[in-house]
């Protein structure tokens, strides 16, 4: 079996396309000092160049319109979901919501 070798140009949209992503990690529980958000934000940010965290659905709204470029995933807490969802599903830029809840079966009913 070749090996399929990419052009430059090819490798460089490659890496831009990454660049084009934004998540958004909105709970009104964040501890950015924990021991166990560190991994998750290194994570993410070695899948996306920009990590943004909010605890408010105001801050995470702000944020959202304020972003003109990058297409846009959040992950939310449930509680703060619900309060998110009505006021930022129509952003053009949105991609995806993800909730991130013990409450499974609630979230999908």
């Amino acid at each position: 079996m070749q090996a399929t070798q990419m052009s430059p140009a090819t490798m460089r949209q490659k890496c831009r396309t990454i660049e084009n992503y934004l998540v958004v990690w909105a709970d009104a529980n964040i501890d950015l000092n924990n021991a166990d958000c560190q991994p998750v934000l290194t994570q993410l940010r070695g899948a996306v160049n920009q990590v943004s965290t909010c605890t408010t659905a105001t801050e995470c709204i702000q944020l959202l319109n304020d972003n003109k470029e990058e297409t846009t995933f959040v992950i939310s807490s449930g509680a703060l979901g619900q309060h998110l969802l009505p006021d930022i599903h129509p952003l053009p830029k949105l991609n995806a919501v993800y909730a991130f809840c013990s409450r499974k079966q609630f979230h999908k009913e």
